[in-house]
């Protein structure tokens, strides 16, 4: 299916074709480009995309937009612009202007892309519900999400993120959704911020783009809701959602067992209750959130609750899985730990305090023989990292029975807690990652969990490898 004609190129591109091609996608990265896609030659610190277009156009891409046309490639399918990433924002405006359905964007500390997948399966009652694959909320991914829309969908979500002052508004503006949604206030990222009222003040400044008429849905129970309030622009409605009597989205009851909460709710006046594949309060909260901006969008709230209940978390971000631990090596050679299962809670895209402690309490929820912690460094927190660290010790003894550590600042939460809890600590997840994987035992439930940066999905393969090698040497 053709998701952008050539005339519709050039008409928002105001670009020049080299040789004349549809495409029926767009893609950024080579090594998950689909035949039929255009290729955006984005331009970055770490790498040209104009190296990897003669590759992309060998992997069956329909063309690719480029700012030059590369050495070899004179008579190939190319669009050609002044700046690839303008070039895929103007791109972003005109999908977004020829789209008829109804857009949500969603931004926030800790929850955003969770919410924005439990709103992609709360909307369905609506139709077609479009929404990235993955955390596409910077600079370059909200255009391209925004790119990817169909003019038939029936609704978007549009994630917005950000680390600096000053961008999220622009993103905003782009995205131009009717509701907006705010999930939580944290002390994420308050090294480049500064505090936590600058961090609301650039959270709120996501209503600047809304449409005419349009709805910020703000988190009820937050300490800078006053704040907040106080940003959202004069002619937007203002809808809440948390545990309190008055919000417009409030969590009744919220009961959570090892694999799963039962939940109920009142969105808009009218009580639903939903089971949920993932465990945990805050769990439970971004799904009221996210019913709560369904409803202002226009789905029915119990229908939506029932399209959300389908909802299951991703990788990275609270998905579960049965890891089959080694047995011993053939003619009993000794090496390796027994047969067995251990449980992996796979937290390991993204990390802040509130999270942390989240994801600790699902820990404690698990009928494991050892709830393993294993967190790395969360980023971006300035002067207040040591503290922030240090500061988890009594969520780490409520929810783990022992607690491994990389990074410079989780060696101050190692310290913190009692020598009793202490597994290993080493520098880098590359380090770290055999020590866990060589601890575990059956029985065992474990959490990883890191800011991005701290590359804890090592750590999750490290543990993985020994099943994917065993069903390898089955196959």
């Amino acid at each position: 299916m053709i998701l952008w004609e050539a005339a519709d190129l050039l008409e928002a591109t105001g670009g020049r074709m080299v040789r004349p091609f549809a495409a029926e996608g767009i893609s950024i990265d080579t090594r998950t480009l689909h035949p039929g896609e255009m290729f955006v030659a984005l331009t970055g610190e770490a790498r040209d995309g104009h190296a990897f277009v003669a590759a992309a156009l060998q992997r069956g891409a329909a063309g690719a937009l480029v700012s030059e046309v590369p050495a070899g490639l004179d008579g190939a399918p190319l669009l050609v612009v002044d700046d690839t990433l303008a070039g895929l924002r103007r791109m972003a405006g005109y999908a977004r202007a020829r789209c008829d359905g109804r857009v949500i964007a969603v931004t926030g500390s800790v929850g955003k892309t969770t919410t924005k997948e439990m709103l992609r399966a709360a909307l369905a009652p609506l139709g077609a519900v479009h929404a990235a694959e993955a955390s596409y909320n910077n600079h370059w991914g909200v255009p391209l999400t925004l790119a990817r829309l169909p003019a038939g969908a029936a609704a978007a979500v549009i994630e917005i993120g950000m680390n600096h002052p000053g961008e999220i508004a622009p993103l905003a503006k782009l995205a131009l959704p009717q509701v907006a949604l705010i999930t939580a206030v944290e002390a994420t990222h308050i090294g480049h911020m500064g505090s936590l009222a600058a961090i609301a003040d650039e959270k709120v400044s996501i209503g600047r783009g809304l449409l005419p008429g349009g709805t910020l849905i703000l988190p009820g129970d937050s300490r800078m809701l006053g704040r907040l309030r106080a940003g959202v622009p004069a002619e937007a409605q203002i809808l809440t959602f948390g545990a309190a009597p008055e919000a417009d989205g409030r969590l009744l009851e919220a009961k959570s067992d090892p694999e799963g909460c039962s939940l109920r709710a009142r969105i808009l006046g009218r009580e639903v209750a939903l089971r949920l594949a993932a465990p945990g309060r805050h769990m439970a909260m971004d799904a009221v959130a996210a019913l709560l901006g369904a409803a202002a969008l226009g789905a029915p709230p119990i229908a939506a609750a029932e399209a959300l209940a389908r909802f299951v978390p991703m990788a990275g971000r609270g998905a579960r899985r049965t890891v089959v631990l080694p047995g011993p090596r053939p003619g009993g050679v000794p090496g390796g730990v027994p047969g067995g299962t251990v449980l992996l809670l796979d937290e390991s895209y993204n990390a802040s305090g509130a999270s942390v402690r989240a994801a600790l309490a699902v820990l404690a929820l698990q009928p494991a023989t050892r709830r393993i912690a294993v967190l790395g460094d969360m980023l971006e927190l300035g002067e207040a990292g040591p503290a922030e660290h240090q500061g988890l010790a009594p969520a780490v003894v409520a929810g783990a029975d022992l607690l491994f550590t990389c990074g410079p600042l989780m060696a101050g939460l190692h310290a913190a807690v009692p020598p009793s809890l202490r597994g290993a600590h080493a520098e880098t997840s590359e380090e770290l990652a055999p020590l866990v994987a060589a601890a575990l035992r059956p029985g065992d439930a474990v959490l990883v969990k890191g800011s991005l940066g701290s590359r804890m999905k090592r750590i999750v393969q490290e543990i993985e490898a020994p099943a994917i090698a065993g069903k390898a040497g089955a196959a």
